[in-house]
């Protein structure tokens, strides 16, 4: 049997009195698609960070193709870090660079590859997700909320990773542009046969682009299963999150009017 892509077992983190993950246990298998739900402030991009090693679990075991992670040295780390490719929130790119070189800053930075040839596959990975090379030379400044979305998901693959993390990947977009950049995700994850990660509040995204979903509530993973299971879990907390009702279980932190 395949080892997993990503395996987490017993991951906690705190800060100060605040546990924001109590054990966690995750698999994630090689050219799977994990999806994890869950409300504002439950945990999702704290272990994000965590399997990314940006943050250090307080306790718990996260593997990498079966090898641990936690702990590891910076030269191991970096060696891990070349599976990786990562979609950020609000698409994190950077002003002052043209779009070409916001998509191969991984391949010149990181893999010392000399300009022009970074530039191909620069505009070859704008094509991969609908963008012409005259894109290339414009400023992010310059495009559109979807677009910059798309730029950054040509940087995401740029180095063609084994593993994707998508944070949040449709949030500030308008219901047709999400899905757009779904079905962009859906495609590229699947052209590189790659492993993929994300975290989003958004449902539609999270049925779109999940072959399995986890829902995080409280710091700890309360279901998971096939993204085509979830409306029949028979768990509440799940069931009050993908329909977004105000009444259930989940009481949200603010006062009554």
């Amino acid at each position: 049997m395949t080892a997993p892509k990503i395996s987490l077992r017993g991951v906690t983190k705190s800060f100060g009195p605040k546990k924001v993950l109590q054990g966690i246990d995750l698999d994630v298998a090689v050219g799977e698609s994990m999806v994890v739900i869950g409300g504002s402030g439950t945990g999702k991009s704290v272990l994000l960070k965590c399997i990314l090693g940006l943050m250090r679990p307080d306790s718990g075991s996260i593997r990498i193709d079966g090898e641990e992670t936690v702990g590891i040295s910076s030269r191991q780390r970096e060696a891990v870090m070349r599976k990786f490719g990562m979609l950020f929130q609000g698409g994190a790119l950077f002003d002052s660079l043209r779009v070409w070189e916001n998509v191969a800053f991984g391949p010149i930075q990181s893999d010392g590859m000399a300009p022009a040839k970074a530039r191909e596959i620069a505009i070859a990975k704008l094509g991969a997700v609908g963008l012409g090379p005259e894109i290339g030379d414009l400023f992010p400044s310059e495009l559109s909320g979807g677009m910059q979305k798309r730029v950054a998901l040509a940087r995401a693959i740029a180095r063609e990773p084994e593993i994707i993390f998508f944070d949040e990947p449709t949030t500030g977009l308008d219901p047709i542009m999400a899905d757009v950049i779904n079905e962009l995700i859906v495609k590229c994850v699947s052209d590189l046969g790659a492993t993929a990660v994300s975290i989003t509040h958004d449902m539609a995204s999270a049925r779109k682009i999940g072959h399995r979903i986890a829902m995080l509530y409280d710091g700890k993973l309360i279901w998971q299963g096939p993204v085509e299971e979830i409306d029949h879990c028979g768990n509440a907390h799940v069931d009050q999150f993908i329909h977004g009702r105000a009444d259930g279980p989940i009481q949200m932190q603010v006062r009554k009017l």
